[in-house]
């Protein structure tokens, strides 16, 4: 039996297309022996590794999202408990909320908050911002490591722990190809990285184009890794139009990405095929 596991990378709202990469593994009847996971892949990892099936995702993340003024009122009550943790945390700003508590405001139940309570072995990475470099959990706290790994900056607070403060894994890892080369025959990786759109016979906006040049960049590290490594299988879902935060299109996306699922069984089914050959 070929041992396979799964890196997730990041992307925001792209990411729900790692839904689709959980129903190819429930359909076939087959699970990866490690997973790992950049942001919102980290997330959907754990769900998985918790062991939710895709369909249990896709219910948590409508039924989150069916209601976006009811959700924001959530992130917001997720906010500082005490005048003293609010000044701590930052005091007064704009645009950054602190990702531990959001998370626990919207993680289904099901999400366990230690690495010990997962079913399958999981590691995320995260980035060290003063040590410029990335960190990879794998044991403690679970919420933690999801929120390190997944705290955008200018969106989310800057995630400390022992003294080191951790943003968005997506700097320095944004599809954890490496760290599983050992833990199985082969590695099957999603890179949900985003790129540019539009109309190609007009000039990109600022905006569109200071985000782009952005995803690019964490595109060709994706690609640069998977080429370290000959034997991973590199998929990549249409993305480029989706942005980081579209998360209340959730459907949209969702429906957009479906194509995923039969590739990723394609790419199981080819992963057996070979190792049974030989």
């Amino acid at each position: 039996m070929t041992d396979i596991a799964l890196a997730l990378g990041a992307g925001g709202a792209r990411g729900l297309a790692h839904i689709h990469v959980i129903k190819a593994f429930d359909e076939l009847g087959v699970k990866p022996v490690a997973v790992a996971g950049t942001s919102i892949g980290s997330i959907i990892g754990a769900a998985y590794c918790a062991g939710m099936s895709a369909d249990e995702m896709t219910d948590h993340v409508e039924s989150t999202l069916r209601d976006p003024l009811g959700t924001l009122r959530d992130i917001f009550r997720a906010g500082p408990n005490s005048l003293s943790t609010f000044f701590k945390e930052g005091g007064p700003r704009i645009g950054e909320l602190n990702l531990e508590r959001v998370l626990t405001a919207i993680l289904p139940d099901e999400v366990p908050h230690s690495f010990d309570d997962l079913q399958i072995p999981l590691q995320i990475a995260a980035t060290d911002f003063y040590g410029q470099c990335r960190t990879v959990f794998d044991s403690g706290d679970l919420r933690f490591a999801m929120a390190a790994s997944s705290a955008i900056p200018a969106v989310f607070l800057p995630v400390e722990r022992d003294g080191r403060f951790y943003i968005d894994g997506n700097a320095t890892d944004p599809c954890p190809i490496d760290i599983l080369q050992d833990r199985a025959d082969r590695v099957i990786a999603i890179d949900v990285s985003g790129g540019s759109s539009g109309d190609p016979s007009k000039r990109p906006s600022k905006m569109d184009v200071t985000y782009a040049a952005s995803q690019m960049m964490q595109r060709s590290i994706i690609r640069n890794a998977a080429s370290r490594y000959p034997d991973t299988i590199l998929l990549r879902p249409p993305v480029d139009a989706i942005w980081s935060l579209d998360f209340f299109k959730a459907r949209e996306i969702l429906d957009h990405t479906a194509s995923l699922k039969d590739e990723v069984k394609a790419a199981v089914s080819r992963v057996f095929e070979v190792k049974s050959q030989a």
